[in-house]
């Protein structure tokens, strides 16, 4: 079989995650591809609390993702990334669910960073607006009990 392709990446990381919060006992469905901002409408077994979540997918060992300069604005208590690393084919996928602010602030300071910080070339650097979220230690890794607290309160 062939490399997969980021497209297809995308939508399994998003079946992943929506198979991932069935079995924890969640009503989970996938928005169309045209939802801004959220790809999975997740509710608890009656429908008193209900969440986003925004899925991102890599196929590659290091647990690096790419987002947009949008990342840097848009949060909420309710809204939630799951950033989801492939494996390969056959094997199950790491996952790491963090608040939305969390992102939020962690794009906006990296890139901060990175634009107060001369490029190779001694010249100030450009915004391209992509923006990228690392949790290399593995701080979120799993993380379904955030979830799990949002849906009980």
């Amino acid at each position: 079989m062939s490399e997969l392709s980021s497209i297809l990446a995308g939508i399994a990381g998003q079946y992943f995650v929506a198979a991932e919060l069935s079995q924890r006992g969640y009503v989970t469905a996938l928005t169309l591809r045209n939802t801004k901002g959220i790809d999975l409408l997740v509710s608890n077994a009656n429908a008193s609390r209900e969440l986003g979540i925004q899925v991102k997918t890599t196929r590659f060992a290091r647990r690096r993702w790419l987002l947009n300069k949008d990342a840097e604005d848009f949060h909420a208590d309710h809204l939630f990334y799951v950033f989801v690393n492939l494996k390969g084919e056959g094997k199950y996928p790491d996952f790491s669910v963090v608040p939305s602010k969390v992102v939020a602030e962690y794009v906006k300071q990296k890139a901060r960073d990175m634009l107060a910080t001369p490029g190779r070339d001694g010249l100030p650097r450009k915004d391209s607006g992509i923006r990228e979220f690392h949790d290399k230690a593995g701080q979120f890794s799993g993380g379904w009990e955030l979830l799990d607290l949002m849906m009980k309160l």
